[in-house]
């Protein structure tokens, strides 16, 4: 501790240096702190749980352009034919894809007049009776759909009961809430016969990422999306088959965009794989940066005081003591600097967050990340102190 006057009083006379130093560490403990936090969370996001069985569902599209075709009755033949081939457990059109950004979307509410009660914005899925099954879902509370609620939205009527996932039940009905309750879509009104706890829709990372109703309705159209639920060891063998087998059924057709549903997932998340590679790219260039402007800093005032380093050792300063006055002196340069960045990190967290609207930065992000520079400063300049340590007397009295 006795070093630390005449450190003070060093780097006083040689503002420049350590004033350029002290403002790189806390430019980069702000930025990277920030960009720590942002990947972080991005990666929580893509780990998310998101109901579904990814790794055994392939999902594609149908372009039908025969219009002399019956599709609802083509289509039927196709699923039974997909449910022949080893190792496929359940086919079916479906209305939208989860977790592939594109679908449709309701306004569901708690009253018939959705202006007077609680309004939910939320995706959809329409699919015959053994849609949860097949997409690989579990139920928290209540049934699951049976045969006769499908039938109930045949001959242009709509189904009368829904399964939805909890958050959609939680919005309208309160914690824990919304089995047998009653939902309302326009001119449809729905029970609520099952909740699924984990069930993400078609756009999981917007403000309805966790908002789905199932509809036990199964309807056919030109551009048809379909799911095929299989044994996931099986899953990649299946995917080769699809194409010959249904155009085999009917030839004039396209298919469209075969691939299992971790793959639609993947290219969902696709902008924040990016983010999360680009932010990493900055953290190291930064902190690479930053080790070598310290290793640089420190190697120029060694070579600027070799006089005086040798005069210390002239005059019996042990190598142990040089050693640790350049220590001392990096960590107090880098802690000024981390100081102010830390400053800096929380008021650059605060804007992003309002700009942005992600996460606040925790102030453990800083802590640790300071931890983290603070060891890299003091390996920066391992090298340059011990080189210092190791001038010599002599050396250093030839130059007088």
């Amino acid at each position: 501790m006795s070093e630390i006057k005449p450190i003070l009083n060093t780097l006083m006379r040689s503002k420049a240096g350590a004033l350029l130093l002290i403002l790189q560490i806390a430019i980069t403990l702000a930025i990277v702190s920030n960009a720590i936090s942002i990947v972080s969370d991005r990666v929580d996001k893509l780990r998310e749980d998101t109901g579904y069985d990814e790794q055994g569902i392939i999902a594609f599209t149908v372009l039908t352009y025969n219009r002399n075709i019956d599709r609802a009755k083509q289509f039927k033949e196709d699923m039974a034919k997909l449910k022949e081939i080893d190792g496929v457990i359940e086919a079916m059109t479906v209305s939208s894809i989860p977790l592939s950004s594109s679908g449709g979307s309701w306004i569901v509410s708690d009253t018939p007049d959705e202006m007077l009660g609680k309004r939910v914005d939320s995706g959809y899925i329409q699919a015959n009776y053994k849609v949860l099954s097949a997409l690989g879902l579990s139920l928290s509370e209540g049934r699951d759909f049976e045969a006769q609620d499908e039938s109930e939205g045949g001959d242009g009527q709509f189904p009368s009961v829904t399964i939805v996932s909890r958050a959609v039940a939680n919005k309208l009905f309160g914690e824990g809430k919304g089995l047998n309750e009653f939902i309302y879509s326009g001119d449809n009104m729905m029970k609520i016969v099952g909740i699924v706890e984990t069930m993400k829709s078609q756009w999981p990372d917007s403000k309805m990422g966790d908002n789905v109703m199932l509809i036990p309705r199964e309807r056919s159209s030109m551009y048809q999306r379909v799911i095929v639920k299989t044994e996931p060891s099986k899953r990649s063998k299946i995917m080769k088959l699809i194409e010959p087998l249904l155009l085999e059924n009917e030839r004039q057709r396209v298919i469209i965009g075969i691939k299992g549903l971790d793959e639609a997932k993947a290219q969902t998340y696709q902008r924040d794989t990016l983010m999360i590679r680009m932010l990493v790219a900055l953290i190291v260039f930064l902190a690479i940066i930053t080790a070598l402007g310290i290793f640089g800093l420190t190697h120029f005032n060694i070579s600027k005081r070799t006089k005086q380093i040798g005069t210390r050792r002239a005059l019996g300063a042990r190598k142990s003591a040089i050693f640790s006055y350049f220590l001392i002196e990096n960590a107090l340069v880098t802690v000024f600097g981390l100081v102010v960045g830390a400053l800096a990190a929380l008021y650059l967290g605060g804007q992003l967050m309002a700009l942005y609207n992600i996460p606040a930065l925790d102030w453990s992000m800083v802590f640790y990340t300071a931890l983290t520079m603070l060891a890299m400063s003091l390996l920066s300049v391992y090298q340059p102190a011990k080189r210092a340590a190791n001038i010599s007397p002599s050396i250093a009295t030839r130059s007088i």
